[in-house]
This record gives structure tokens, sequence and C-alpha cells, in this order.
């Protein structure tokens, strides 16, 4: 296996367990590795420290293992098998309830560069890497090995992959075949999930959890859901008893997933209105001071997807936010995220402080929000973070 040299006192981090080597801590690399490449990494004195996928970029090396084992068929299949159990701990696979959710996340579950969401029988797996693109076929059948209710893996890696990598991904079937249309059920509600052509693998699962919260303050709300994508926070509050639902999203595709999953669940359902148009220019549209929203959520696509747009970002929230406590209700509740993984929970409550401080609103803070547990945090890596949500009252 090919050698990665530390330079002196660049293995502090590895070993406090971060996933990464950054390509500024490499002394020398004995061999011509490929990206996508096994490599062991070593310190100054040539003690082994991790086995990891090399890779062209300022992170070169995506820690796999701290100890000196084979990498081989049997060590993914662990991997996947103990994630499963994990899951399976968690109560999250609950027949006719709950048959979708996330069963890889990356670092979080010691597989960096690596995504599989669920979906009933069919798993969407999803490379962040060339490494895991070139396991994509082992990872697939030690799936289907481990995860009893799987016999479908479906690949989508062609937005995800180093876009200069010497490599041609192509989307399909690993394993199986295409499965029928209709595959989520969360908490008891059917969802449409277009894993071919949608965003991500399809389905944003890492709000599971808060759309069940937002489903408890809904009754007798009239409800904005800003965002919608496929209308999962909408449908939450329709069964939460919300007496009007406005739906917005600025792509046509988002609009009409949303209005099939509100017909899955509540056919012929007359609160519920969908929009097709542009966030900002819904909301400036909207009467200045009109109040007319008892309930609203904000949960925009990243504003920033790397450092140089944070400045950008941060301005960004607090003009969404603010325009959400221009049109809130007197006792309204705000529910508003970030998905940024660059923007820190400081950096987001900053801004969204900023927008209630020029409202001259008062605003109390009900719940902090994150990432649900089968989108688990590395604790030796805290950049797995990456939504962060506040709840807020609205005087």
């Amino acid at each position: 296996m090919i050698s990665i040299q530390l330079k002196p006192k660049k293995e502090e981090s590895l070993q406090r367990f971060h996933p990464w080597v950054f390509s500024g801590a490499i002394q020398r690399i004995e061999g011509s590795p490929a990206e996508g490449d096994l490599v062991e990494v070593l310190d100054n004195g040539r003690k082994f420290l991790a086995i990891g996928h090399y890779q062209i970029g300022s992170i070169a090396v995506r820690v796999v293992s701290f100890e000196d084992i084979p990498v081989d068929t049997e060590f993914w299949s662990l991997k996947i098998k103990k994630a499963y159990e994990m899951r399976v701990s968690l109560g999250l696979i609950v027949q006719g309830q709950n048959n979708t959710y996330r069963l890889i996340h990356g670092e979080g579950d010691s597989l960096p560069g690596l995504i599989v969401d669920i979906y009933d029988d069919t798993a969407v797996m999803q490379a962040h890497s060339v490494g895991m693109h070139e396991t994509r076929q082992i990872l697939a059948e030690a799936i289907v090995k481990n995860v009893p209710e799987v016999k479908n893996v479906y690949y989508k890696s062609e937005t995800t992959l180093p876009f200069n990598a010497p490599i041609t991904p192509e989307d399909g079937y690993l394993i199986g075949k295409e499965t029928k249309e209709l595959s989520a059920i969360e908490n008891g509600l059917k969802f449409h999930v277009d894993w071919l052509k949608g965003q991500k693998t399809g389905f944003f699962v890492d709000q599971r959890e808060n759309r069940s919260l937002l489903e408890r303050y809904s009754s007798g709300k009239s409800v904005l859901n800003m965002f919608c994508y496929t209308g999962g926070f909408s449908v939450y509050a329709l069964r939460g008893g919300a007496k009007l639902v406005h739906s917005v999203d600025s792509s046509a595709k988002a609009i009409d997933l949303t209005e099939k999953n509100v017909e899955a669940n509540f056919p012929n359902d007359p609160r519920h209105t969908s929009f097709d148009e542009d966030a900002f220019k819904y909301l400036n549209n909207l009467p200045h001071n009109d109040q007319k929203y008892d309930l609203i959520i904000l949960d925009p696509p990243a504003f920033a997807k790397h450092r140089e747009a944070i400045r950008n970002a941060l301005k960004g929230y607090k003009r969404l936010n603010a325009k959400a406590f221009e049109q809130i209700k007197p006792g309204g509740i705000l529910f508003t995220f970030s998905c940024s993984q660059v923007i820190t929970k400081d950096q987001f409550r900053l801004a969204v402080f900023s927008a209630a401080a020029e409202s001259k609103r008062n605003v109390r803070i009900l719940h902090q929000l994150t990432q649900p547990a089968d989108h688990p945090i590395n604790i030796y890596h805290p950049e797995g973070e990456y939504l962060k949500g506040l709840v807020l009252w609205v005087e």
C-alpha cells in the first residue's frame, strides 16, 4: 500500500481521530497514488496512523480506519452492518409508519464521502469521493446483505463527485431495478420520492423530527412554507390541523411534487394552495405589514457551499428572516433553518438576531434545532453538524 508521511507534529489531529488529512500536512508520498486509492498515513517517525482514500485537493486523505487492518469486502460489510444496527436500535424503522431514513451519513458513520438513504426497499447511494465511487459495487452488495428490507440499490453521484476527477460516473441501478414511484412513508405520511431526478437523494430526510415538531404547532394556524420542495412541512401542517397552508417554490417541478404529496395524504383538501414563485419575490409582493400568517417556515437551500460565499450568505439569511418578521402575525411562530455547512450556529443566529432587531419586534427562542439521530455527528468531526434551526415566538 502506498504510504503518506506527515510533517512533524501534523499527526495530532489524527491522534484525536479527526478523519481528514490536509495536503499541507504531508511531507512525502512514497509512490504515485491515483485519486481514490487506499493509502496508509504515517507520522514523521513512520508510525502507523490511519488508512484512507487519497484525493486531489485541500483534503488529501479521507480516513476510513484508524486501525491497521485489511480494508476488504468484510471491512465494508461490517461498517454497513453497524450503521444499520444503530438505526434499528433508534427505533427508526416502524412497519407501516416509517420506512424512510438515512443509513450512512459520511463521517458520522466513519464512511467519509458516502451517503445512503433508504426509501422502502430501495437504497439511494451518493458518493462524494472517488474512493467511495470505486467501491460502489462492494458497498451496494453490503447494503443488500445487511439491510433486510432493501432489494434495490440506486447509484446517484453524477453531480456529487469531484468535477475534475478522471472518471465518468453514470447514475443507475447497481442492484435490482426501478421500483414503484410511491416509496416513502414518514411518520405515517406518504411521499413521492424522485431519486432519479430530484435534489440530493430525492427527499430531505434530515427534517423528519423538525416536521413533527411543526405539526404540534399547526392547529388552527395559517401556514406559509417557503422553499417547500416536496412539501414535507406542508403535509405535516395539514395533518396538524392548519386552517390554511401556502407552499412556495421557484421550481415548477417542486410544486408539482408538493401537490402530489398533498393529494396522496389529503385528497381534494381546499386548505392547501401552492405558488410557483421566487421566495423573495413572493414575500416582497405581499402587502406590507399585512401579517396574514401565524406560522412561517424558512428552509432555503444552502446559501453558502464554500467559505468565500459566507458573507453574502449571511446577508441573504438576514434579508429573508427580516421579510418573515415583517409578515408574521403577532404571536406567530417562525421555523427558520440553514443547511450551509460552512455557516456556524453562531453566525446563523447572529443573522436572525440582526433581522429581529431590525424588525423591532420582541422575539423569543422556543427551540434550537439540528439534524436527527440518523444523521449522526462524529464527535471528532464537528464539521458534520450542518443543519441549524431556530423556532421563534414573535410578539
